[in-house]
Order: C-alpha cells, then sequence, then structure tokens
C-alpha cells in the first residue's frame, strides 16, 4: 500500500469508507472533536481537550470495526488519514461528497444508518 501522494491515498481512503453511516460516524467524530477543542478553549476547561481525540476517533474506529468491517487507515498512514478526515469532513459539511465519490468513479450505496 505506497501512495505517492496525497491524492492516491484520498482515493484509497474513500474506498475504505465506502459506506455512508461509517462517513456519517466520522463527520461525526470529527464534529464533536472540534467542538471539545472549541469548548476547552472558551470555557478553559482543559480536560476537553484529551476528550477530542477520544470522541473523535472513538467514532470513527467504532464505524470501522462494527459498520465497514476494516482497519482504520490512521495505523498504516497517520498524517494522511487525519488530512483526509478533514478533507471528507469538509465535503460533507458542504454537500459534495457524492460529488466526490462520483469524481473517483465510486457510486454512493443508499444506507439507513
Amino acid at each position: 500500500m505506497n501512495h505517492k501522494n496525497l491524492e492516491e491515498f484520498w482515493a484509497f481512503y474513500v474506498t475504505q469508507h465506502s459506506k455512508p453511516s461509517t462517513r456519517r460516524f466520522h463527520f461525526l467524530g470529527t464534529l464533536s472533536a472540534l467542538l471539545c477543542l472549541l469548548s476547552s478553549l472558551i470555557f478553559g476547561r482543559w480536560i476537553l481537550l484529551m476528550a477530542a481525540p477520544i470522541s473523535g476517533y472513538g467514532l470513527a474506529w467504532y464505524s470501522h470495526f462494527f459498520v465497514e468491517g476494516n482497519a482504520p487507515l490512521i495505523f498504516g498512514h497517520p498524517f494522511w488519514s487525519f488530512l483526509c478526515d478533514l478533507k471528507m469532513f469538509a465535503f460533507m459539511l458542504t454537500g459534495q461528497m457524492d460529488r466526490e465519490l462520483k469524481r473517483l468513479g465510486k457510486r454512493p450505496v443508499l444506507q439507513v444508518l
């Protein structure tokens, strides 16, 4: 699994997040981590800094083990995986993830969370 650049890794990343439920769990995990970080800055509750990765990765890893049935990519490529998590979050936030799936030649799978 050697990827020459982030764009190649992104295409592989999307295959490992093929189910809509997996992408939704990732979205919720990233959102909860960002809210924990923001709350820790606003309210000065530094314990929330520890809650950020627990909530973020906890939801994402749950989706890999119990929904997608594969291992999280963070173990092999932590930096690129983190960047792709943020990229997927941005695409989902702006409603562009289905278009990105089509661009990469993947069809969105209809599935209920």
